[in-house]
């Protein structure tokens, strides 16, 4: 699969974008385990234009991150132009737009997922971010603001006609939000029925090997995106590549190298954030991580109740668990 000039593998799986999740040092992790495109955190275009410093962070990346995308989102037609300008000095692999975010407060901005009430500035938006850009650019979305307006198959044709070089999918309405499942037969129409010239990603309820497999089977989606089922668990696309090409489940990670990911990623959190910050921002990892292991409540609550690195390098490295 390609977007723009850049070779993917075929079947390639994607660390979805994800707020207070896809940092730095999680997008490494994700990479070394089998990612093959991850992206960041959204970012605000109002942000980049006030050069506020949590948004300009969100701009940086690690050479062994790439390819990466850096995802933007906004509702104003001079912030975007703007905003596309600064992602462009940042020299990303590709550009991202987000219109498929549920949270209220980016609805409010008339970006996210707002946007899907307005298709003709969605597609002003998109124009802008296309002329600005010299990499590909990228759209994810959802299939509509309810059940009422899913026109997914004209919008995605929008979107390509505007220049996007992917597209991606999540397969629920914003007025699902994250609930009920996900509609993968809009997946199957799009390819079947939509016409589109250019990969389609879809995304929402692969949480394991099988999922993932279905999907490209049902669906005939180019890619694959891995949200929530990654969250602690970098490991799930090594498993899911292992049985994509093997039909076999890989064996999980024992206890040993999740002790060593899940020491590494608290450093690079630390680096990243420091220390405060990143021992509290840690902690929304360890449920996915201690996952499967006999006494992982037990020590999990160890682990929150740490407030400095060494404390919680100290629980780690002291720790017996079991399978």
């Amino acid at each position: 699969m390609r977007i723009g000039k850049i070779d993917l593998r075929e079947r390639p799986l994607l660390l979805a974008p994800m707020e207070d999740v896809s940092d730095p040092p999680f997008r490494v992790i994700c990479r070394r385990y089998g990612a093959d495109l991850v992206y960041t955190e959204f970012v605000s275009a109002g942000g980049l234009v006030h050069e506020a410093r949590s948004s300009m962070e969100k701009l940086f990346f690690s050479p062994e991150e790439r390819p990466v995308a850096i995802q933007i989102f906004g509702g104003r037609a001079d912030y975007i132009r703007k905003a596309a300008e600064v992602v462009e000095k940042a020299a990303p692999d590709i550009i991202d737009i987000n219109f498929g975010c549920p949270v209220k407060k980016v609805i409010k901005q008339g970006a996210g997922a707002g946007i899907l009430r307005d298709i003709p500035k969605m597609r002003q938006l998109t124009e802008i971010v296309v002329a600005a850009a010299r990499r590909p650019v990228t759209v994810k979305t959802r299939l509509g603001w309810d059940d009422s307006t899913i026109h997914i198959l004209e919008t995605a044709q929008m979107l390509e006609d505007c220049g996007i070089s992917a597209l991606a999918v999540h397969a629920r309405t914003r007025i699902q939000g994250y609930k009920g499942k996900a509609r993968w037969e809009w997946l199957r129409k799009l390819k079947e029925e939509g016409g589109l010239g250019i990969p389609l990603i879809g995304n929402g309820d692969v949480s394991c090997p099988e999922d993932a497999l279905r999907m490209f089977a049902e669906t005939g989606v180019d890619a694959v995106m891995i949200g929530r089922a990654a969250l602690g668990n970098p490991w799930v696309f090594r498993e899911v590549r292992h049985f994509l090409e093997t039909g076999e489940h890989l064996a999980p990670p024992s206890w040993e190298e999740k002790r060593e990911v899940i020491m590494e990623h608290l450093s690079m959190k630390c680096e990243w954030q420091g220390e405060k910050v990143g021992v509290l921002e840690m902690r929304k990892m360890y449920a996915g991580y201690l996952k499967g292991f006999r006494g992982a409540a037990a020590l999990r609550n160890r682990l929150m109740g740490e407030n400095s690195r060494e404390g919680v390098l100290k629980v780690l490295r002291n720790a017996e668990v079991g399978n």
